[in-house]
């Protein structure tokens, strides 16, 4: 029903939407060239008009060429290793220079891979960079079977071998958990494609840690109150009609639920720059959107397994995480080292919940762990933005250099 609704809220809002994206078509560069303010307002809001969609197709990362000293180098992207639920994604380079390997294990959380795209960008310059590109439920058919927690960490380990021995991963918010597990369980048997450091970035290793309203609500509710209430199935024409998922649409709503101020002044600011004929103020804020607004389904056990054991159970941080019916032992981790990242304003992962993993991975000499937090940033500016790139990049650098 709830796939249903959400078409029906689009199909109703559609001729309005096509309307102004006629209107944007046909008369849009006039306008844009009057002086009058009133044709410049209307040009705005017949904009945001347009605009006030989700979508479910994926953004382009549209990285074409990064610069490595002084020159400039095209970059393209090339699968390595696929499956119905996820893809392991080069950013391939054609410097001739070898760098260090590394991993960017993206969220499963209602967004595609591509929110990223800054991450990868600036770690491009110095490293071989290789993404988790997950695939949206919605297009996966039933005949491919489920996709779990344990699915997931399974990804990463076969991703790991692919790679081979050597490589570095660095894990952003959700599956910082779930590349730890890995990390582990690669350490536990031995394999020599574990990784030579694990970077975890604003993830939720210990959610009883000063919870934030993301863990207040999983506290509150039962795991059947999630299933019941947020759970829908994929209907027709799509392909994976029949699959039970987690609308991707519902997880952004809860997103901008949190701080619904900072998205409405965000649309009043690009009403306002278009008004006003400033184009980069207006681009910079269309540019996040148009990512913010691309939405992925999660499968249904996917979501519901990381609800229960990350954040209702916390069973990393208790010592009783499982995989595959086997405990998962973080002191097996030995010869791996270990950065945690936090931000100080961040409002989903709290401070203090991925420094956890340091207690967790006993078995690491000292000189193996670092944690940075970075002051003046929420969850996003740990990842993106001009602090990620200037003071907390050259730490995860130095960390990758450290361990090679």
């Amino acid at each position: 029903m709830m796939y249903h609704a959400f078409e029906a809220q689009r199909r109703l809002f559609a001729p309005a939407q096509t309307m102004a994206r006629w209107i944007l078509a046909a008369c849009g560069p006039a306008i844009e060239g009057m002086e009058l303010r009133l044709g410049r307002e209307f040009l705005a809001t017949c904009e945001l008009t347009a605009r006030a969609a989700f979508t479910h197709h994926r953004p382009a990362f549209g990285i074409d060429s990064v610069r490595i000293g002084n020159r400039e180098v095209a970059v393209t992207e090339r699968p390595v290793h696929s499956t119905a639920f996820g893809t392991l994604l080069h950013f391939r380079k054609d410097s001739g220079v070898t760098q260090p390997r590394v991993m960017v294990v993206a969220p499963l959380s209602g967004h595609f891979a591509t929110l990223l795209r800054h991450t990868v960008k600036t770690l491009l310059s110095d490293h071989d960079v290789y993404l988790t590109d997950w695939h949206n439920a919605r297009d996966i058919p039933c005949d491919e079977g489920a996709f779990g927690f344990d699915d997931y960490v399974e990804h990463l380990v076969t991703f790991l071998k692919v790679l081979g021995p050597g490589a570095h991963v660095v894990a952003v918010c959700q599956p910082c958990v779930q590349a730890l597990v890995a990390g582990a369980v690669m350490a536990e048997a031995g394999d020599p494609a574990q990784p030579r450091s694990l970077t975890l970035m604003a993830g939720p290793v210990d959610v009883r840690i000063n919870p934030t309203r993301v863990n207040t609500l999983a506290f509150s509710h039962p795991y059947s109150w999630f299933e019941d209430r947020l759970i829908s199935t994929v209907p027709l024409p799509h392909a994976g009609a029949g699959r039970r998922v987690y609308p991707g649409i519902l997880q952004v709503i809860a997103f901008m639920a949190m701080n619904p101020q900072r998205h409405v002044r965000a649309h009043l600011d690009l009403h306002g720059h278009i008004a006003a004929g400033d184009k980069a103020k207006a681009d910079a804020i269309r540019a996040f959107y148009d990512e913010y607004f691309a939405v992925l389904d999660l499968t249904a056990e996917f979501y519901l397994e990381t609800i229960d054991r990350v954040f209702q159970r916390a069973l990393l941080a208790k010592g009783e995480m499982t995989y595959r019916g086997q405990p998962v032992r973080p002191a097996a981790i030995t010869r791996t080292t270990l950065l945690t990242v936090e931000g100080e304003r961040d409002d989903i992962c709290a401070l203090g919940q991925t420094a956890a993993a340091h207690d967790l991975l006993t078995g690491l000499k000292p000189f193996r762990k670092r944690h940075h937090m970075q002051a003046g940033v929420g969850h996003y500016g740990v990842f993106s933005g001009r602090r990620w790139e200037s003071q907390i990049y050259p730490i995860v650098r130095n960390t990758v250099l450290a361990s090679e």
